[in-house]
């Protein structure tokens, strides 16, 4: 009885333990389905984040080159430097490690160490992109809790050097500003990523690539490091000298569009980040996005909107009314010293304001509306640099009773450094608008060929003679006129001055400050670049301040570029003369640019005075239907310099026979070949 008893007992004990054990069994297998399957995305997903580290690779970004392959802003490897606080066992004494090295404040950093603690963050960052020598001294420490990540530092290994036209990135490689921010996307590339198995240290053990990085483009721009530094060098020079505050300069190939320089002022160094609003200021590129009043220099415009509609030729009288000209009830004064009756040519030479206005009335309004239009003014060039300005010009709806006036001077119109430039390129290459180019070829590391940018095809806006005889105008302004401190040794050069008084819209009325400009192309005969130069703020005229700079950047132009000379270096000097006019010569001729409700009426500029009368000088020979050969032999038997132009028998010449011919003035004679000639030829 008893045993039966316990055996029941035991049975009893062991089916309830049996059950027990079951239930263990069964709550067991329901935790594992509910762990293993049910989430098991979920603990995977969460092992994953604490065993593995998604590291991202950064692409390296493109290179931009010059012209010539030369670097200016490349990226370079370096390391940055972080540590998991919650790994540290003291704080303080890795703040007293690191700061030293890393030239850091210790205190700083060791309350930064203690808040991530308190925060229980993983991560912080101690310093990034470091000096390669505070990398080896971290490094040879062999400390397991300091940590490394290699990023990428833009370095521009020309310093300033075209900095406006490069550009500059932030601290995460992204462009701001330049060509870094105008191709960014084609620069960055696409960034990759690895896996990372790491310990319970968070060291690494092994990795796997995820998605290969792929590098940016390379872009090779149109710009000639050499005439780039030439050019900032001459404008810091002029502006500081000058005491302006901002200038522009643009050097352009007048049968491309190709930019082979821009500089600005004040510069900046892309390498360090701006520490206010001046150098934030001092980051803009003037020439394409500063719009100011071109002045004397948009005559040009004028005078080829009349060769090009009117009957009006470079000998053509204008009475420029001894300095004053009544205008709509008003009378609009010249300067001080006036002009009597002049030639259309010497309109230019002398930069007579009231010559100006007599020509643009004769072309009208509307024609000379749409030639402005027709040089480009008022719209984008197209050129690929962010922020750029179309400028200011009114529909002609919107013109006042004086407009035309204002207009055929360079007032009641704004422009840039680089549609100036791209108007002046219309006269050196026989009259084609062109588009600006800035880049001219995108490769890919390890891509077999580059790609070449697309060159857009110009436009033909002048008949090639109108530019023909405008560059002979404005040659003319250089031998004799305002611009004579552009002169150049061995190559002859054309141009026009300009100096546009700046308005103060504040006050509501024009200052005694200008924006001095000097617009020009050498050689004459075959243009192989177009200067530009503006010097805003300048207490001086365009051709003091502007001329010497085109003079300079010019003739380290056409060195750099190997153009052959078209003069002899050893011209003498007249007696009693220099190559450039001396101080004495020139005459600031000084008028107020009065502000109506339409706009200013008159423009400053520096008026050459007028030499004393001498004894009659030669007088130009006749040279039409007659061979090359016939020509030179004449010329030197009268003592006359010419400068011959295409091959065939003489068809025209400036200045034309029977005109009186300054001290030094050449004759320009140019040559076609006969109707019959050039079918048998073409046969």
């Amino acid at each position: 009885m008893v045993d039966s008893r316990a055996r029941s007992d035991a049975f009893r004990r062991l089916t309830w333990l049996a059950a027990g054990a079951l239930l263990w069994a069964i709550l067991i297998c329901a935790k594992l389905i509910y762990l293993q399957i049910l989430r098991h995305d979920e603990y995977a997903r969460m092992a994953r984040h604490q065993q593995e580290r998604l590291i991202e690779i950064p692409a390296p970004r493109g290179t931009i080159f010059d012209r010539n392959g030369e670097p200016l802003a490349m990226s370079v490897p370096m390391d940055s430097v972080f540590v998991n606080p919650l790994l540290l066992s003291d704080p303080a004494v890795a703040a007293d490690i690191l700061s030293p090295i890393l030239s850091l404040d210790a205190d700083q950093l060791r309350e930064k160490l203690r808040s991530a603690v308190r925060n229980r963050r993983g991560f912080l960052w101690i310093k990034r992109k470091i000096s390669p020598l505070e990398s080896e001294r971290l490094r040879s420490l062999r400390l397991e809790w300091i940590e490394f990540e290699s990023e990428s530092q833009r370095h521009y290994p020309k310093g300033l050097v075209a900095s406006h036209v490069v550009g500059t990135v932030d601290h995460r490689e992204s462009g701001t500003v330049g060509v870094e921010k105008s191709f960014e996307s084609e620069l960055r590339g696409r960034q990759g990523a690895a896996r990372m198995l790491t310990d319970v240290k968070r060291r690494g053990i092994e990795s796997q690539l995820s998605a290969e990085p792929l590098a940016g483009k390379s872009i090779t721009l149109s710009i000639d490091e050499r005439i780039q530094f030439v050019a900032e060098r001459e404008l810091v020079l002029a502006a500081k000298a000058n005491r302006c505050p901002t200038g522009s300069l643009v050097v352009m190939n007048p049968h491309t569009g190709e930019i082979l320089a821009m500089a600005n002022y004040p510069r900046y160094d892309p390498g360090h980040p701006p520490t206010g609003a001046g150098e934030l200021a001092a980051r803009q590129n003037s020439a394409v996005s500063a719009p100011f009043e071109p002045g004397s220099v948009f005559k040009v415009i004028t005078l080829a909107a009349a060769l090009e509609t009117t009957s009006l030729r470079p000998d053509t009288l204008i009475n420029c009314g001894n300095g004053a000209m009544k205008f709509f009830g008003r009378v609009v004064h010249e300067a001080k010293r006036g002009f009597g009756t002049i030639t259309m040519a010497q309109v230019l030479e002398k930069s007579s304001n009231i010559g100006a206005i007599q020509i643009g009335m004769r072309v009208g309004e509307k024609r000379l509306h749409n030639y402005v239009r027709r040089f480009g003014f008022g719209e984008e060039s197209g050129i690929p640099l962010p922020a750029e300005s179309s400028g200011m010009f009114r529909r002609l709806d919107g013109w006042g009773k004086t407009s035309i006036a204002s207009v055929s001077m360079g007032h009641e119109i704004s422009t840039t450094s680089v549609q100036l430039a791209r108007a002046c390129s219309v006269i050196a290459n026989g009259g084609l608008l062109v588009k600006p180019r800035l880049v001219l070829k995108r490769q890919r590391p390890g891509e077999f060929a580059a790609r070449e940018e697309q060159v857009e095809p110009p436009v033909r806006i002048l008949k090639p003679e109108t530019a023909f005889t405008m560059r002979q105008m404005m040659e003319g302004v250089v031998l004799r006129g305002t611009g004579r401190n552009a002169r150049l040794e061995g190559y002859s050069s054309a141009g026009k001055t300009g100096s546009a008084q700046i308005f103060d819209f504040e006050n509501r009325r024009y200052t005694s400050f200008y924006n001095a400009s000097f617009m020009g192309f050498a050689p004459v005969t075959n243009p192989a670049i177009v200067v530009v130069v503006t010097l805003n703020g300048s207490r001086e005229f365009g051709g003091k301040v502007a001329g010497p700079v085109f003079h300079a950047v010019a003739s380290e132009a056409l060195r750099v570029l190997d153009v052959p000379k078209d003069l002899p270096e050893d011209v003498p000097e007249e007696k009693g003369k220099t190559p450039q006019a001396p101080a004495d010569l020139e005459v600031e001729d000084l008028s107020i640019a009065e502000l109506s409700p339409e706009g200013p009426l008159i423009e400053e500029e520096n008026q050459v005075a007028e030499v004393p009368e001498t004894k009659p000088g030669p007088k130009a020979p006749n040279f039409h239907g007659k061979s090359m050969r016939a020509v030179v032999e004449e010329a030197a038997a009268l003592g006359v310099p010419v400068l011959l132009d295409g091959t065939g028998i003489a068809r025209e010449q400036v200045p034309p026979p029977g005109a009186a011919l300054e001290p030094g003035q050449r004759v320009r004679v140019q040559f076609a070949l006969g109707a019959g000639r050039q079918q048998a030829l073409a046969r």
